[in-house]
């Protein structure tokens, strides 16, 4: 794969829905915007399997949180753009997780399953050959167009995925996983600074203005 690349921010020009007449007026803004959007272009020419891949190019660049070697779980990993990056940057073991099937991707090991399962810790350190470096989500439910309803579901998500990195992080790991911003965040950020050296919150370009959405950076785990 060849280095990635930041979509310019110059000048686009616009493409339009042939197809509009023939579709709901929210499936024509999705594909619009989907035909417009600078990173949906540059994921398809580089080779990243979905425009996330450049959220965590981004805050990879910003915070350093992937290295030579690191064992990684990315969980809600279909389609497979963060398990690239991971592999890009020089991890040493990927493990991607999904309810869906995801296909192959090469250096990675990818799981069709729930990570909530009782025996997906001991699979997962079996596989990778000890805990996790770095745990990544960048989960989402499938959305209801309600604001406080969807912020509440991808909360209970990252909860249980913060629930996960402590039981299976390795001192010292590290954290990422997808928010929305509506005001139920807190017990969970009060959470992670308990077991967490350093928490920050980011929106990375490649984050839509629009979207609600934040990511949680926690470093530097305590527990052990």
């Amino acid at each position: 794969m060849s280095k990635p690349t930041t979509p310019s921010s110059g000048r686009k020009l616009t493409v339009n829905v042939k197809t509009a007449k023939k579709r709901s007026p929210a499936s024509a803004e999705w594909l619009r915007r989907q035909l417009n959007d600078p990173y949906v272009v540059a994921a398809k020419q580089q080779g990243w399997r979905s425009r996330a891949a450049f959220k965590l190019l981004e805050l990879d660049d910003r915070y350093k949180i992937l290295r030579p070697g690191l064992r990684v779980v990315d969980l809600g990993a279909a389609p497979g753009g963060w398990t690239q990056v991971a592999i890009a940057r020089g991890a040493g073991a990927v493990v991607g997780v999904d309810l869906l099937p995801i296909d192959p991707i090469s250096g990675s090991v990818l799981i069709q399953g729930d990570f909530n399962d009782p025996d997906m810790p001991e699979r997962l350190t079996a596989l990778m050959g000890g805990k996790a470096d770095l745990i990544l989500s960048d989960m989402a439910p499938n959305t209801t167009g309600h604001a406080a309803t969807d912020h509440l579901r991808i909360m209970a998500l990252a909860e249980l995925a913060v629930e996960f990195a402590r039981e299976n992080l390795a001192p010292d790991g590290a954290f990422v996983a997808k928010v929305f911003q509506g005001g139920s965040e807190k017990a969970m950020l009060d959470t992670l600074k308990r077991n967490f050296t350093s928490v920050r919150h980011a929106k990375p370009p490649a984050s839509r203005k629009e979207s609600s959405e934040l990511y949680v950076v926690a470093t530097g785990f305590r527990g052990g």
